[in-house]
């Protein structure tokens, strides 16, 4: 198990080696597997890479980021660009029901709400925001569609998650209620977490995941 000096270091070295950071504007403290970030950065996109930097790295147990994004003078954008940029964004993206996604921009900030059929298509809408010039956050307020979910879709996650990690498979719990799906249980790294949550959202009829897995090694 990594003291929390080397966790830090192997945060720190991880946020240095992505060529996306600039990890002198981010501050670094663990404890007992819980990751603290500070700072102020000037791009929102550098938030979310910084954040998914930090998942990489073994042993780290949760992430709490106090981080805030204050636009260097040539990424400001009014929001009413802010706005087009986003309406463009999403008519060149074929994963994106453009007509289905509402958009607000206010000082920087975007806010998306409408329905959609799938979470492939709510997550490529967020994306292709996330990555834009003058945007300082999102609020992702989609959601899926109600539908039928087939009788047998807890096997069929279940299946799934087989499929992509048969040895942590065996560690997750499965509980389907409606179109709610509730994974609980341990996994080795926040990929895994990432990758069990993927595969219930590809079930058909699912609307909600509930992602109660821990991570840690396993006892």
């Amino acid at each position: 198990m990594k003291t929390d000096a080397q966790l830090k270091a192997d945060i720190t070295t991880e946020l240095q080696w992505d060529p996306v950071i600039n990890a002198a504007h981010v501050g670094v403290a663990a404890k007992d597997g819980v990751v603290t970030l500070t700072g102020h950065l000037e791009t929102f996109a550098e938030k979310h890479a910084i954040e998914r930097a930090v998942q990489r790295v073994a042993g780290v147990k949760a992430v709490a980021v106090e981080l805030d994004v204050k636009l260097a003078p040539g990424h400001k954008r009014s929001d009413s660009e802010i706005a087009e940029a986003v309406e463009s964004a999403f008519k060149w993206n074929v994963m994106i029901p453009a007509d289905r996604i509402r958009v607000k921009v206010e000082k920087g900030w975007v806010s998306l709400t409408g329905e959609v059929d799938w979470q492939y298509q709510r997550s490529a809408a967020e994306r292709a925001v996330r990555a834009l010039i003058g945007v300082v956050g999102v609020s992702d307020g989609v959601t899926i569609k109600p539908s039928v979910a087939p009788s047998n879709i807890t096997n069929r996650i279940r299946d799934a998650l087989a499929r992509h990690a048969e040895r942590e498979a065996k560690n997750i719990e499965v509980m389907v209620s409606g179109a709610k799906v509730t994974l609980r249980g341990r996994v080795d790294s926040w990929a895994e977490r990432a990758a069990a949550q993927g595969a219930a959202w590809a079930a058909p009829g699912i609307s909600l995941v509930v992602n109660e897995l821990t991570v840690g090694t396993h006892s």
